[in-house]
This record gives structure tokens, sequence and C-alpha cells, in this order.
């Protein structure tokens, strides 16, 4: 599915890293022995992704890691279930997370034609660096932006600007790739232009649509290289 007005290639793309081109499926096995439902997994990431923007939105910065490891503890506690000591642990494993299929056909149709890539994460560099080594994605990535750089969480504007400066271009010149309605929400607000990976949810209504979106990373990329 394709946005309305005329499209023109990104002088570069961005890809959000952790839930997009590294789906947190494989950990949800950490979780249901913990007690937690299935959906405990969505429900842990978007209560981090919730306490991120929080202090986004009023001027404060955490790692997401340690976000995740409070989140775990919260969502526990509301499912009535006993604290863990493995919040550590199950956030640890994140770093040796399998990436999406397709994700390295999508990533070669995008850098054979000549489009630079660089990651844009809540994640840290070093957690994202060792994601993309596991991989064999590394070299694929000319930079890897980080929140910490900014202390800023996305979907604050900061993050895709200082994507947008250290990949050298202009912000309406760099689309993200993300799997996440909020993301792509933010990324349209700071003026990138989106790509939509639908394959794990619609988009929502509310928010800012995508420019174009797709259910697969080949798919998108073909699509914003006009292949």
């Amino acid at each position: 599915m394709f946005g309305s007005g005329k499209r023109t290639p990104p002088r570069a793309v961005a890809f959000d890293i952790i839930g997009t081109l590294f789906p947190l499926d494989p950990l949800r096995a950490s979780l249901t022995a913990l007690g937690l439902p299935p959906a405990g997994l969505e429900l842990w990431f978007a209560t981090a992704q919730r306490e991120a923007c929080a202090l986004a939105l009023t001027g404060g910065y955490e790692t997401f890691a340690t976000l995740l490891e409070q989140s775990l503890t919260t969502i526990l506690a509301e499912q009535r279930l006993p604290p863990t000591d493995r919040a550590k642990e199950i956030v640890a494993g994140i770093a040796t997370l399998p990436a999406r299929a397709g994700a390295h056909e999508g990533i070669e149709r995008l850098r054979s034609a000549g489009v630079p890539l660089l990651a844009l994460t809540n994640g840290t560099e070093k957690t994202t660096r060792e994601m993309l080594a596991h991989a064999g994605l590394e070299e694929a990535f000319a930079h890897i932006v980080s929140t910490d750089a900014v202390k800023r969480a996305k979907p604050a504007a900061e993050v895709y600007h200082e994507g947008a400066r250290v990949a050298g271009v202009a912000p309406h010149e760099l689309t993200l790739i993300a799997a996440h309605p909020w993301d792509i929400h933010g990324a349209s607000a700071a003026g990138l232009g989106t790509a939509y990976l639908s394959a794990d949810r619609p988009t929502v209504p509310a928010l800012r649509q995508p420019f174009l979106s797709a259910p697969t990373l080949p798919a998108l990329a073909d699509a914003l290289v006009g292949g």
C-alpha cells in the first residue's frame, strides 16, 4: 500500500532495530515461564515504551534496557505474579535475537541501489552493534544512532533529527523503516519519510500514516528504490 503524493527515493534509510529488524518473539517463552500470558511480551515492550515516552515528554532519559528491566517488575506485579531475578538475563537476550525473515534480502536490495543505511534505535549502541554482528548485518550499516546520543527516546524529534545529521542529509531525505505505529508517527512529525512494516500489526488511524507500507522488508525495499 502506498501513500499519496509524489514518491522520490530517499538519500538514506534508517532502520528501527528492536521489534522491526529484530522481532522480540523469541523472548516470549522466557516471559511465559514467569507465569505471564503469551501476550505478556507485547505488554512488556509497550510498558517500557510508555515509560520512555513519559521521560521524553518531561525532559528525562533512561536507557531502554533499564526500562525493560523495570517494566518486567511492573507487569509481574500487575498480574499478581512473584518478582523475578532474571530481568537482566532476559533483557540481555535481546543481543542475540535473530533478524526478521527477509531482513538480509531487503537490506541487500537497498545497498545494491546505493542507499546508505543507519540504525536508529532506542537501544544502546553497544547492544545494537552486538545484534547486528550476531546476525551478520553489521557491515551493512554506515552508522548506528542510539538515543543515548541525545538523551531522549523516540518518538522525540531530536532522535530523528540526529539520525539525519549523522547521515548527512536533510530530515525529508531520510526515510525510517519501522514496525511500530508510534515510531512512524514520530518520524513523520519530525519531517522524515516513513515506510511501515505491516507484518505484525495494522497502523493506528489516529496517528500519522506512513508514506508507504508493505508486509515484508524486501517489498518495502523495492518500493523505496523503485524495484
